[in-house]
């Protein structure tokens, strides 16, 4: 009798000890096939998927973190508050500047130092022989960029100019110069912004003799983007 009742309680611990061990391997074995992405490689190819969704090309990152603007543009008016025409005219004369317009497109740029720019101007003139008026057309460089956002710039630049009209007996065609210094803030209304500039223009005659120097004072405004 007693024997039964041993082989009978061996039995039954032995079922109970066989049955925790096959629900410990259920509780252990390997995820389906489905969730492989959660750890392992598929986790890191979700991780590098979503990285470069969220990262940003370094021109877009430049453009977002520094304000940088692809194109500027300036539009002025001004006048001449001094001006001395040499060998122009029949006697050397003074103050025969009198309009002055223009409009200013930067080309290129040399980063985090200046901007390389073409200036187109209409400038008229009055003399005692008649009037003056004359194209000019003049590469320029200004410094600081107007990427950096600092509000006083310098420059200068050199070029040709075109007299539409033009006295008796004198060059149709100049040698044009100029340097300038100002003050420009961006973006003033929206993408809008103001510039005020002063400086000197001088220009010599190429086929004959004549020269004029000149101090200038613009206003203008100007255009980020």
């Amino acid at each position: 009798m007693r024997l039964i009742i041993a082989a009978s309680l061996l039995v039954f611990f032995t079922s109970q000890v066989f049955a925790q061990s096959v629900e410990v391997d259920e509780s252990d074995a390997t995820p389906p096939a489905q969730d492989e992405p959660s750890t392992g490689k598929g986790k890191a190819n979700e991780y590098f998927q979503n990285r470069k969704k969220n990262v940003r090309r370094p021109s877009e990152q430049s453009s977002a973190n520094t304000g940088a603007t692809p194109r500027f543009m300036a539009v002025h008016v001004g006048t001449f508050f001094a001006g001395q025409a040499y060998r122009w005219s029949d006697s050397d004369e003074n103050n025969v500047g009198k309009l002055n317009a223009g409009v200013t497109y930067r080309l290129g740029e040399w980063v985090n130092s200046m901007d390389w720019s073409i200036r187109i101007e209409y400038t008229s003139y009055d003399l005692n022989n008649g009037g003056a008026k004359k194209l000019s057309f003049s590469p320029i460089l200004t410094f600081p960029d107007a990427n950096s956002r600092f509000p006083l710039y310098f420059g200068g630049g050199a070029g040709a100019g075109l007299f539409i009209q033009q006295v008796r007996g004198k060059s149709p065609v100049a040698l044009d110069w100029q340097l300038f210094a100002g003050v420009r803030f961006l973006n003033v209304i929206e993408r809008v912004g103001l510039m005020l500039e002063t400086g000197l223009k001088n220009h010599v005659f190429v086929t004959s003799w004549g020269q004029f120097n000149g101090v200038f004072i613009n206003l203008g405004a100007v255009f980020a983007f």
